[in-house]
């Protein structure tokens, strides 16, 4: 609860955060306030993140779960006056054949859609790489854009995570020149580490610039590992010629 008032302090006018549900609603709802902050992005139930699971979506044992976190997600949505939130699909299970797993994360997709809609709410999907997260089911660009076509539903989008494209593909500009009708949020992390811009390979300079020339009108969320903490990490930013 204290990062809303130190992301206050450090310039900040909007937030993402991973999840809202283990926090007591008013009081989250008047801290957000107070700091005058917009909220731009959240997840859906994810499982039991401390046993390790990043997600449900693709899990066909666990379809009733993930239409129950689907509507608690609506409403704290409603309440926190944000308009997206993300999907992650889970990990790859083992013994589950392939094609299941797949027919259930579209379904799961579908449904989510559908009553994210009805409330005028937008939905990303996020393709994670398998290097920090192993057996993550949706790893690859290529299957992100298939699973939009399956599903076919205007209101959802990729989540564009610069670190996860670079870490699996490689080819930034390229992808993001590709499909940018299509990205309806992107984070950034530098490669290795994942750390702030400026740490690693990633020429941010250029691919900032790039993202501009696209004509992008969404946020781009810093989703790093901040070296050596977090104010000092945001020097990148001035150093760029930008500003929060």
């Amino acid at each position: 609860m204290q990062r809303f008032a130190a992301a206050k302090r450090a310039g900040f006018t909007a937030v993402e955060f991973p999840y809202p549900y283990a926090c007591g609603r008013e009081d989250l709802l008047k801290t957000i306030a107070e700091n005058k902050l917009e909220v731009v992005l959240f997840n859906l139930p994810p499982g039991n993140w401390e046993a390790g699971e990043r997600g449900i979506a693709s899990d066909p044992s666990r379809v009733q779960e993930f239409r129950a976190g689907v509507a608690e997600a609506v409403g704290w949505a409603l309440d926190l006056g944000n308009r997206r939130i993300n999907c992650l699909a889970g990990k790859t299970l083992t013994g589950t054949p392939f094609k299941e797993q797949w027919d259930t994360l579209a379904n799961n997709i579908k449904y989510a859609a559908e009553k994210l809609r009805e409330k005028d709410l937008l939905l990303t999907i996020e393709p994670i790489n398998r290097f920090d997260v192993p057996g993550f089911f949706l790893h690859r660009i290529d299957d992100a854009w298939r699973l939009l076509d399956e599903v076919n539903a205007g209101n959802v989008y990729l989540q564009f995570d610069v670190y996860h494209m670079q870490r699996t593909h490689g080819e930034l500009t390229g992808l993001l020149r590709q499909h940018f009708a299509r990205i309806g949020h992107i984070q950034i992390a530098d490669n290795p580490g994942r750390h702030q811009p400026g740490t690693g390979e990633i020429n941010y300079q250029f691919l900032l610039q790039e993202i501009d020339t696209l004509g992008y009108q969404g946020y781009v969320s810093l989703e790093y590992i901040p070296q050596p903490d977090t104010v000092a990490s945001l020097n990148w930013i001035k150093d760029y010629g930008l500003s929060l």
